[in-house]
């Protein structure tokens, strides 16, 4: 059974060859699993199923706006409205069914869905790359929509308009080698709540068990040393009726863990605006020390161009120096180089249950596959995704509209991988490491820019910004030729920043990795802010 690209001619293909299984039950419920439908949004009792067809929504939109703008023709005409002030468009449903707040506890919205890499060949090969490894992107539109569900779940019986307001991280735990031997699961559920906005994280673990799409699974089956990616999502409430914020049901934690999760939850979200300002230089000027760097990058452009991939003067003290060992290459590449775009027609298949706005889960894997591109282009080598800072969704993105998107290399640092023993990697003995059990190489972090285009108005909007990192190992090279036995030398990849701009986007992502090490350092426990964990 394979959950994200099914069709009818396949399903039906694939009936024949199941013995168990009548082909015409199969086939029957055909048409109701769409063919760019996640997981998480199939089953016919998800809150996040959708329950009319494009056409059926685009009409009642048509006719919505005609009975509007009959009964609020005086108001237009005068200016006291505009077209913009239509109400919130939510096919789906108008009525909220109640106001009442009630209290709910995390397990009452725990959910989860099963990924059976290893009991379904063909459900794995949706979700691989090019090169044999989870394909990142397709588990990020399952962790939306799972977090959607979790959120409706939450909200029950009411039924408000909840759209994604932001991504607060994502990011792996340990590596990941060995996909096809091992099933996944997805679990969450909602941890911290305020008036109408919710936190809610999930966990992507493996599992040894026999398991399909539809074996049950408890929060108790999640063990933590299983945990690979844990992501953390803020979902808000709005009245369809009125625009308004929606008054949402309050969580109870029961449990100690629920409890410390609830104040880390609070605490982060108390402080997330400050935090945010900090690494935006639009709001905080460059310190002294991060003047000096970007002076000493200019001046050695400027004096000595030619010396542009000698790091030692203007890399950061808490970058590993390759000048210790002067057999390792340095690649280096202009800023301005490192750019690529993507323009796209955003189409109904891939719409939210509101039917008139593009799915979150959509957005962050069009995001995330242009910056793995990005960064492989940089570094001519396969990118090992780290995480994904704090992300917000400024602007819905409609269907119908252009996006475009835009990947640049905004900062580069030597640092640190950890090992996998269990796939076989040895201790390094590189006199420059941090430490003996991890690997050398480049983290690599891209910046993609979201703007999306009103085809009937012209204008344009800002839909957000999406910080990935990215790990290139040192040694990368030599896994990219086949049947190779001879050392490589190791090779280190720069972003070298020339114009003023460019420099202050330097600056901002070496904020955020900062960010980032002390998160690792803090929240994820490790040892040393020099290191991080790849898939």
């Amino acid at each position: 059974m394979l959950n994200y690209y099914k069709s009818s001619r396949f399903i039906a293909r694939q009936s024949q060859s199941l013995r168990g299984f009548a082909s015409s039950s199969i086939i029957k419920n055909a048409s109701k699993e769409h063919v760019f439908t996640p997981l998480a949004t199939q089953s016919v009792i998800s809150p996040m199923r959708r329950n009319t067809t494009w056409l059926t929504a685009l009409r009642a939109r048509e006719k919505q706006k005609v009975e509007w703008i009959n009964k609020h023709k005086a108001e237009l005409e005068s200016g006291k409205l505009s077209p913009h002030d239509l109400p919130l468009e939510s096919y789906s449903y108008t009525k909220v069914g109640t106001l009442d707040v009630a209290e709910r506890s995390p397990k009452d919205s725990f959910s989860y869905v099963i990924l059976p890499f290893k009991s379904d060949e063909w459900f794995l090969d949706a979700y691989i790359n090019a090169y044999g490894r989870l394909r990142i992107g397709q588990i990020f539109q399952d962790l939306d929509a799972l977090a959607g569900v979790i959120a409706y779940k939450h909200c029950n019986p009411a039924q408000p308009v909840i759209v994604t307001a932001s991504v607060d991280r994502i990011y792996m735990k340990k590596r990941l080698d060995s996909i096809a031997n091992l099933n996944v699961t997805l679990s969450g559920n909602v941890t911290w709540t305020g008036r109408s906005s919710m936190e809610i994280t999930i966990k992507a673990a493996t599992n040894n068990r026999d398991l399909t799409v539809d074996s049950k699974l408890t929060k108790e089956d999640i063990k933590e040393e299983d945990i690979f990616l844990t992501a953390n999502f803020t979902f808000v409430a709005r009245n369809p009726e009125t625009k308004k914020s929606f008054a949402i049901n309050k969580l109870i934690p029961t449990t100690d863990q629920e409890r410390a999760d609830f104040v880390r939850a609070e605490q982060y979200n108390k402080h997330k605006r400050e935090e945010a300002m900090k690494t935006a230089l639009i709001h905080t000027p460059p310190s002294e020390e991060e003047s000096n760097l970007v002076h000493k990058m200019w001046l050695q452009q400027r004096l000595d161009p030619d010396k542009a991939s000698s790091f030692a003067d203007v890399t950061s003290a808490s970058e590993i120096l390759p000048a210790e060992n002067p057999t390792d290459k340095v690649s280096v590449q202009l800023m301005q180089e490192t750019r690529i775009f993507s323009t796209s027609m955003m189409q109904p298949q891939y719409r939210n249950r509101h039917s008139y706005m593009i799915f979150g889960g959509y957005l962050l894997r069009q995001t995330f596959e242009l910056a793995y591109s990005c960064a492989a282009a940089f570094s001519h080598n396969i990118p090992r995704f780290v995480s994904l800072d704090s992300t917000t969704f400024r602007n819905p993105v409609p269907v119908g509209s252009v996006l475009y998107l835009n990947a640049t290399v905004v900062y580069t640092e030597f640092i640190n991988r950890k090992l996998n023993p269990e796939a076989g990697e040895k201790q390094n003995e590189r006199k420059y490491d941090f430490n003996q059990n991890s690997i050398p190489g480049t983290l690599i972090q891209v910046r993609v820019d979201s703007t999306v285009r009103d085809l009937k108005h012209g204008t344009t909007q800002n839909t957000g910004q999406f910080t990935y990192s990215y790990f290139v190992a040192a040694n990368a090279e030599k896994s990219l030729i086949p049947g190779n036995t001879e050392d490589v030398k190791p090779k280190f990849y720069r972003v070298m920043p020339q114009t003023y701009s460019e420099m202050m986007e330097y600056l901002e992502g070496r904020r955020k990795a900062i960010d980032t090490a002390s998160f690792n350092t803090y929240v994820r426990l490790m040892p040393n802010p020099n290191e991080v964990v790849s898939e």
